[in-house]
């Protein structure tokens, strides 16, 4: 038998307003949108302490919701952060350690070509529980360049999608060639973002009345920065300008502001909880000033690589008011378990989670965490890519409990202990001070790594 959650009553009180019985509880299940950009970096933000460019919109949603400052991605990586995301689980036990590429290279980084369609999934459980379920934007979880047998999106548990070329349910409109984009796309890369917005709104209005789940996930932030200057002729070249940098995430925050003004105009934004956040660290660039002066960087398992910014925002009242959580340390493998507690949905049978329950947070209830985070970046070095700078290369194994955060090759080599509370920029290892809590984390995390299971060719 299925495990059914039992419904957050405060959140449930403020999201049923007035209505009674059957309807009112069908009435008080919210829509969730779980928006993850991409590549961006927790210094990219204002409320974040970003000054680089501004992000007006996005600093509303803070002020208007939930800001958390310790949410970790599940890797700091596209397809193995997602693959978390999906399934509630390290990524390593479905064999994605890294980005997903062609059948070759996923061979030599010892990685499946795609996600498993028998793992579990959050869209599936909540399509069970009488969700409409929709994937707009990056998938990244297979399919893309000769990748062409991975299972459709809608195996997962959606119910309409439209995807990047990194899928294997490519949107026509966006993939005009066999690359991320083109200059003959008929959406151009400067409009992607509004047109899964777009996608995002006529969904919701389409199921009005039925509680929904959808997947907006932006290929923006990432390279290629392309904004609408075509009188400037940039393509190709400035790809990955700064100029170009500030085009783009100017663009994208107005975006965003489109999607919270298309909930109001809806009338739906009291009954929908908006979450936003990025799939992992930016790229190595601009002087490593878009991790938030965090060491590290997509690739990275320093703060910088995995630590992004994550705010919970609702029209309603289930959600405080431009509150900041310090304290609470949520990781994207809590979404399945919490995302599930709040939308009243039951776990599949069988499920198992490598997070935990932090619903109460997500609700505005900091909670302490019970259970350790473990982190693992690529089997070998073959194909790890993009290569940070040395002072961010780091280890490929981590463990967070507590404060503490421990950094490991699989071999047992070059660990390095730092105190998170005292040392958030992890500048100063303390394994001769603390030899014992090394060994400690040290041993958790290698028998973590060794639990994983390895790749079957």
């Amino acid at each position: 038998m299925n495990r059914v959650m039992t419904l957050p009553f405060a959140a449930l009180t403020a999201l049923a307003g007035n209505c009674n019985g059957a309807e009112s509880q069908k009435s008080a299940r919210p829509n969730i949108i779980f928006i993850l950009t991409d590549d961006m970096g927790f210094g990219d933000v204002g409320c974040y302490g970003g000054k680089f460019v501004p992000t007006p919109c996005i600093d509303q949603m803070a002020a208007e919701g939930l800001r958390f400052t310790q949410y970790y991605s599940a890797s700091p990586i596209s397809s193995a952060s997602r693959t978390g995301l999906l399934t509630g689980m390290h990524p390593g036990m479905w064999n994605i350690t890294s980005y997903l590429q062609t059948k070759a290279g996923n061979r030599d980084a010892e990685m499946a070509d795609f996600v498993s369609s028998d793992a579990q999934t959050l869209p599936r459980a909540l399509q069970a529980s009488g969700y409409k379920t929709g994937h707009f934007g990056k998938w990244h979880m297979g399919g893309g360049r000769d990748v062409d047998n991975a299972p459709s999106i809608t195996s997962y548990g959606y119910d309409e999608y439209a995807s990047t070329w990194e899928s294997p349910d490519p949107d026509p409109l966006l993939t005009a060639s066999d690359w991320i984009w083109s200059a003959k796309d008929s959406i151009k890369r400067w409009d992607r973002t509004a047109y899964f917005v777009d996608k995002t709104l006529d969904f919701l209005k389409k199921n009005k009345g039925t509680p929904c789940f959808v997947n907006l996930w932006p290929d923006d932030m990432h390279t290629p920065w392309v904004g609408n200057m075509e009188e400037q002729m940039i393509f190709p070249e400035g790809e990955s300008s700064e100029k170009n940098f500030r085009t783009v995430l100017i663009e994208y925050d107005r975006q965003m502001g489109r999607l919270f003004e298309g909930l109001k105009k809806l009338g739906i934004a009291e009954n929908t909880i908006v979450i936003f956040t990025s799939d992992n660290g930016p790229a190595p660039s601009f002087r490593g000033s878009r991790a938030g002066n965090y060491r590290g960087c997509k690739a990275s398992l320093y703060e910088g690589g995995m630590r992004m910014p994550f705010i919970v925002w609702s029209g309603g009242k289930s959600v405080p008011k431009g509150k900041v959580d310090n304290t609470s340390v949520v990781s994207a493998l809590d979404m399945f378990q919490s995302l599930c507690r709040i939308a009243g949905a039951a776990l599949p049978e069988n499920f198992r989670s490598d997070g935990t329950d932090m619903s109460k947070a997500l609700l505005g209830a900091p909670q302490q965490r019970t259970k350790a985070i473990c982190w693992e970046y690529r089997r070998n070095d073959k194909r790890a890519f993009p290569k940070p700078a040395d002072n961010d290369l780091s280890p490929n194994v981590a463990i967070r409990e507590g404060d503490w955060k421990l950094l490991v090759n699989a071999d047992g080599s070059d660990a390095a202990l730092y105190n998170l509370h005292d040392d958030p920029r992890e500048t100063t290892p303390l394994n001769g001070k603390f030899p014992e809590k090394t060994r400690e984390l040290s041993d958790k995390a290698l028998a973590w790594r060794k639990s994983l299971p390895e790749l079957k060719n």
